[in-house]
């Protein structure tokens, strides 16, 4: 049986990445739109958005004001190449702020940057690069024991959701998992 968090964070490129249709709890979700190839039509995402409001889901937009602002949305999500500090702004409108690092030094400017949450990378082996180097669930603890609010992010998958029970983190961050298996990822989460 998988153990529940608080919160999950998901990962999408294109809204048509995700079926909310299948997301049934409230007030868990939070949507992180990080599209960096085509850009979207703008009426596309505001219904999107509408409809994440609807369904009670948080919605982030990656590395972008101008678009979270137009589109009214939950927050600001930094990645982990931004290094500006210009985020401090964004908490004064009531924007949240949560971004993604690497290592210590990523995760105190991210700090300073105000984020509420910070994803850190990379919790388990990845399928796309099997030589990069990850966490595993002892590193992450003590990085969490440290730092504070962390999310695990990476390598995560239908197959090792089991062992987010040792993790000692409110939530998690999907990001490939939502593309290759929504449903059933989704059927595991409830």
């Amino acid at each position: 049986m998988f153990t529940k968090k608080n919160k999950y964070f998901l990962f999408i490129e294109s809204i048509k990445d995700i079926s909310l249709e299948n997301i049934k709890i409230r007030n868990k979700f939070s949507i992180i739109y990080r599209n960096t190839k085509k850009a979207e039509d703008l009426n596309n995402l505001l219904k999107f958005r509408r409809y994440c409001k609807l369904k009670a889901i948080k919605f982030y937009i990656a590395n972008n004001y101008q678009l979270a602002a137009s589109l009214n949305a939950d927050g600001i999500y930094l990645s982990s190449f931004n290094k500006s500090l210009a985020s401090l702004f964004y908490r004064k409108i009531n924007f949240k702020v949560i971004g993604s690092a690497h290592n210590f030094r990523e995760i105190a400017l991210k700090k300073k940057q105000g984020c509420s949450f910070v994803l850190l990378s990379k919790l388990f082996m990845v399928d796309y690069d099997k030589k990069a180097p990850y966490l595993g669930i002892l590193k992450f603890n003590n990085f969490s024991k440290i730092s504070g609010k962390l999310i695990p992010l990476g390598g995560i998958n239908t197959n090792n959701l089991n062992s987010l029970r040792n993790v000692s983190c409110e939530g998690f961050a999907l990001l490939s998992e939502v593309k290759k298996k929504p449903a059933k990822i989704f059927s595991r989460l409830f």
